[in-house]
C-alpha cells in the first residue's frame, strides 16, 4: 500500500487549483484520472463547446457583410478544420496538464479508475493508496431520459456529439437546457438542420420568461425549431432516418432528423466509487453530501465540483477547490457564502447572477426591477448587436442588488461586475457615481438603475411574507 498526504480522485478544473497550492506545501499528492485529463470542462464541455461557439460566430458574422458596407466572396464552412481546430484547443489543455503532473516530483499521476476500499485506501488498478486528505472531483455524466426504443438508436450525448467528422444534416435535440440551446444554434448557424424538443413550457425553464423568450425568439428567428410542452414517447431508426414520436399538448407528431442528441440532464459519478465501503452519504439523487467547507460525511474526505451538488459549473468547482484549502489552511470561506453566477453562451450571450424576477416575487422580497434595451445602447447600435436587454433587480430597504440578468453583447461579461458589487455589498447609489469607460455597453448599467420601479404591490408582497 502506498501513503500519500492527499489523494485527489478525478482531474477536472478543481483539481487544478487544489494543485496550484498542494504542491507548494512539498506534500505527497496522487492523482487518479481513468478517462482523459481535464475532466468534462476541457474535454467536453467549456473548451470544445466555446471553440466550436466562435467558428459559428465568425462563419454567421462572414454573411453579414452588406449590413456593415463591404461585399465578401461566397463563405463556405470546412467542418473537419472547425472539428480540427477545437481538437487542437481541447488536447492542448488536457496535455497540459497531463504534463505538469508528471513532470512535478511529488505529484503522481495514476491513469487509472479509483474506487474506495475504505473511508481511507482507494484501490487503483491493482495498487491501493492511502491518505489522511483525498478529494473527490469525479463530476456528472449525462443521462438519458426513458423513452421507448432509444437503447436501439446510436443516440449522442455532448461528448459523442463533439467526435462527428460530418456535420449533421438534421439534429434533433431533446433538452431545451443550457447544452440543448447552445448546440442548436451552433449547429443551425453552420447550416444544420436543428429542432429543439422541450418538455417543460418554456426553454430554460429556471430563468424568467422574459429572458427565456428573448432566447426562443431570436432562435427561432435564425431558424432553430423549438417545440415546447411536447413529450417524448418513442425513437426509432429506420435506415439513416430517426423517428421521434412526441406528444405536443396531447397531440400526437413524429420528428425525423438524420442525428438525436439527449440533453436531458446529468447524474453524478458517485455510483461508481463504491462509496458502501465507507461513510460518505449521498442525497436521494446520488449527489455526494458535504458541509459548508465541501468535507463529506467522513472528516478529511471532502467533495469537490459537480458531484458535490453545489453549482455544476466550472467556476464552481474551482471556488470549491477555494474553499477547501481555505479551510485547510485556517480560513472561513463557505459555500452558503457563494452568490450564484452563470452564463448562457448563445450569440448574444446571456449572464445571470443572484436571484431571478420570479424567485425574488416568491420570496416576498420588496424588489425593484430596471431594465434597459440593447437597442438603446450605443456601443450595442455601432457593432450591429442590438439584440436583448439588461435587467437589474434592487432590494428597496437595503439599495442592493439581489440579481441581474444581462442578455446582449457582452453580457458575459458584464455579469462578473454584478457579481462583484453583489459580493461586496456596494448600494446601488455608490455604483451610479462611478465613472465607467466610453463608448462600452457596460458603462449604461448603473444608467439603467434611473428606472427602478417597483414589481409587487404592497398587499402581494405581505401575502408571500406570511
Amino acid at each position: 500500500m502506498k501513503k500519500y498526504d492527499h489523494i485527489i480522485l478525478g482531474t477536472g478544473q478543481a483539481t487544478g487549483t487544489l494543485l496550484g497550492r498542494l504542491i507548494h506545501t512539498g506534500a505527497s499528492i496522487a492523482v487518479i484520472e481513468g478517462g482523459k485529463v481535464g475532466g468534462s470542462c476541457v474535454n467536453y464541455g467549456c473548451t470544445p463547446t466555446k471553440a466550436l461557439v466562435a467558428s459559428a460566430k465568425a462563419f454567421y458574422n462572414a454573411g453579414r457583410g452588406a449590413e456593415f458596407g463591404f461585399t465578401a466572396s461566397e463563405v463556405k464552412l470546412d467542418f473537419p478544420r472547425v472539428k480540427e481546430r477545437m481538437d487542437e484547443i481541447r488536447n492542448g489543455s488536457s496535455n497540459g496538464l497531463t504534463n505538469w503532473m508528471e513532470s512535478t516530483e511529488n505529484v503522481d499521476l495514476f491513469n487509472d479508475w479509483g474506487t474506495f476500499e475504505d473511508d481511507h485506501t482507494l484501490k487503483v488498478g491493482e495498487e491501493l493508496l492511502t491518505a489522511e486528505n483525498i478529494y473527490i472531483n469525479t463530476g456528472t455524466r449525462p443521462v438519458a431520459p426513458p423513452i421507448e426504443g432509444l437503447v436501439d438508436v446510436p443516440w449522442l450525448d455532448s461528448a459523442r456529439l463533439l467526435d462527428l467528422e460530418k456535420l449533421p444534416d438534421h439534429l434533433i435535440i431533446i433538452g431545451g437546457g443550457y447544452i440543448g440551446i447552445e448546440f442548436s444554434q451552433v449547429y443551425r448557424r453552420f447550416g444544420s438542420k436543428v429542432t429543439v424538443i422541450q418538455r417543460s413550457r418554456q426553454i430554460m425553464p429556471r430563468e424568467d420568461e422574459d429572458v427565456s423568450g428573448s432566447v426562443k425568439e431570436f432562435l427561432e428567428e435564425e431558424g432553430v425549431e423549438i417545440i415546447c410542452n411536447a413529450t417524448s414517447q418513442s425513437v426509432s431508426k429506420e435506415g439513416n432516418i430517426i423517428k421521434l414520436k412526441i406528444f405536443v399538448d396531447g397531440k400526437e407528431q413524429i420528428i425525423t432528423g438524420s442525428h438525436l442528441l439527449i440533453a436531458a440532464g446529468r447524474k453524478p459519478n458517485s455510483d461508481k466509487l463504491n462509496l458502501d465501503a465507507t461513510g460518505i452519504k449521498t442525497n436521494s439523487r446520488g449527489y455526494i453530501a458535504v458541509d459548508d467547507f465541501c468535507q463529506t460525511s467522513v472528516a478529511g474526505v471532502f467533495a469537490v465540483g459537480d458531484v458535490n451538488g453545489h453549482g455544476g459549473f466550472t467556476h464552481t468547482a474551482v471556488n470549491d477547490a477555494e474553499i477547501v484549502l481555505d479551510h485547510l489552511f485556517g480560513g472561513k470561506r463557505k459555500i452558503s457564502d457563494r452568490i450564484p453566477v452563470y452564463g448562457l453562451f448563445t450569440d448574444p450571450p446571456l449572464g445571470r447572477v443572484g436571484m431571478s424576477e420570479k424567485e425574488a416575487i416568491e420570496k416576498g422580497i420588496n424588489v425593484m426591477k430596471a431594465t434597459r434595451k440593447m437597442a438603446t445602447i450605443s456601443r450595442a447600435k455601432e457593432m450591429s448587436e442590438t439584440t436583448g436587454f439588461a435587467k437589474l433587480l434592487v432590494e428597496k430597504e437595503t439599495d442592493l442588488v439581489i440579481g441581474a440578468s444581462i442578455l446582449g453583447v457582452g453580457g458575459d461579461e458584464i455579469i462578473n461586475m454584478f457579481a462583484t458589487i453583489m459580493h461586496s455589498k456596494i448600494p446601488c447609489r455608490h455604483y451610479r457615481e462611478v465613472v465607467l469607460v466610453h463608448p462600452t455597453v457596460s458603462e449604461l448599467m448603473p444608467w439603467v438603475l434611473d428606472t427602478l420601479a417597483g414589481i409587487i404591490p404592497e398587499e402581494t408582497r405581505a401575502q408571500y411574507a406570511k
